[in-house]
C-alpha cells in the first residue's frame, strides 16, 4: 500500500479489545479503547529500540540522536511538566512490558482515562533523572509560543 511505499516497515496492530486475554477496566468505555492502542508499540519485538511519535507529529528534520537515550525517555509536559508527554518518546520493545502495562491498567486505570497517564503513573520516577527528560523542540505543543527568534536557531 501507500505507507509502504514511503517507510521500511509498516505494522499492523490488534485493536486492544480483540485481544481478549486481559479484560481492561478502562475500556468497558469504548472510547478510551483508542487511547490504549499505543501499548502495541511494546510488541515490536524485532527492534532493539524505538521512538514513538505520534500521528499528529510532523518531524522537519533528523532526529536519530533520539536513539541515544534510555527508555523512557520523553518532553516534559507543558501542563504539569513532571509529568512526561506522550507524544514523543524513547522505548525499549518488551513483551514483559507490554503485558506490565495491561495488568497496571487493569488495576490502577489511567488518571487522565487515557494513555499519558497510564504510561506516567508505571513509568512513575521519571521525573527523576534529567537525562531522560527531552528538549521541547522534540515535541512543541501547538500552544506554545515564544518570540525570541534567536532562540529558535538553536
Amino acid at each position: 500500500g501507500p505507507l509502504s511505499s514511503v517507510f521500511h516497515v509498516v505494522h499492523c496492530v490488534r485493536s486492544m479489545d480483540s485481544l481478549g486475554t486481559t479484560k481492561l477496566a478502562l475500556l468497558e468505555q469504548p472510547e478510551l479503547g483508542i487511547s490504549f492502542e499505543k501499548l502495541n508499540v511494546w510488541r515490536l519485538l524485532q527492534f532493539n529500540k524505538c521512538v514513538y511519535l505520534n500521528p499528529d507529529t510532523l518531524v522537519i528534520k533528523n532526529c536519530d540522536e533520539l536513539f541515544c537515550h534510555e527508555e523512557l525517555s520523553a518532553v516534559p509536559d507543558i501542563g504539569w511538566p513532571d509529568c512526561f508527554n506522550s507524544g514523543v518518546f524513547v522505548f525499549v520493545p518488551s513483551i514483559q512490558t507490554f503485558w506490565q502495562l495491561l495488568e497496571f491498567a487493569e488495576k490502577r486505570g489511567s488518571y487522565d482515562g487515557g494513555d499519558q497517564g497510564l504510561l506516567n503513573s508505571y513509568f512513575n520516577n521519571w521525573s527523576d533523572d534529567i537525562g531522560k527528560k527531552l528538549s521541547f523542540i522534540y515535541n512543541l505543543m501547538a500552544n506554545v509560543s515564544y518570540t525570541y527568534t534567536p532562540a529558535y536557531k538553536q
